[in-house]
């Protein structure tokens, strides 16, 4: 099966990199990197010591609802390169595990989904749950923080 890696949408990186107000409607506040895990959700790379970031908060769903989690976020300050969509993701070899949870075409998470997987075996878990008929696209979020990494679709 060929999974498609999905980050952030382009339309909204660039207007959290102008003025646009995060999901909590603050300001995204300005970093500088120490170089030490810090995920960009649009390249899906880690954001390299001395480079300006984004810590902002963010709802990767349409609309607000009961399941659509609302957490901090990491994005360059500065324009960089969207994912390609096709290879794993930097950002998903950067920790031991994660957590998986499939959701519905209506945006909620499928029970019986969500668990923490070993990195290593990410691919696999996400086309197992790709294969079922309830469950229309995976997102990853990191196993010790909870913070949304990337949604997965069947490419």
């Amino acid at each position: 099966m060929a999974l498609r890696y999905i980050p952030m949408p382009h339309n909204h990186a660039e207007r959290l990199r102008g003025s646009a107000l995060d999901a909590y409607g603050n300001q995204p506040e300005r970093r500088i990197s120490d170089g030490d895990g810090i995920p960009c959700r649009y390249c899906l790379r880690n954001v390299d010591r001395g480079e300006p970031y984004l810590v902002l908060a963010y709802r990767p769903f349409a609309s607000a609802q009961a399941y659509a989690e609302t957490g901090p976020i990491f994005l360059h300050a500065d324009e960089c390169t969207g994912h390609d969509g096709q290879s794993l993701p930097p950002i998903l070899a950067a920790s031991k595990e994660y957590l998986l949870r499939g959701y519905g075409g209506d945006d909620r998470i499928v029970y019986g989904t969500g668990g923490v997987i070993a990195a290593e075996r990410l691919t696999e878990r996400a086309e197992e749950l790709l294969a079922r008929t309830d469950v229309d696209y995976v997102h990853v979020r990191s196993a010790k923080y909870n913070c949304y990494q990337c949604r997965i679709e069947i490419a």
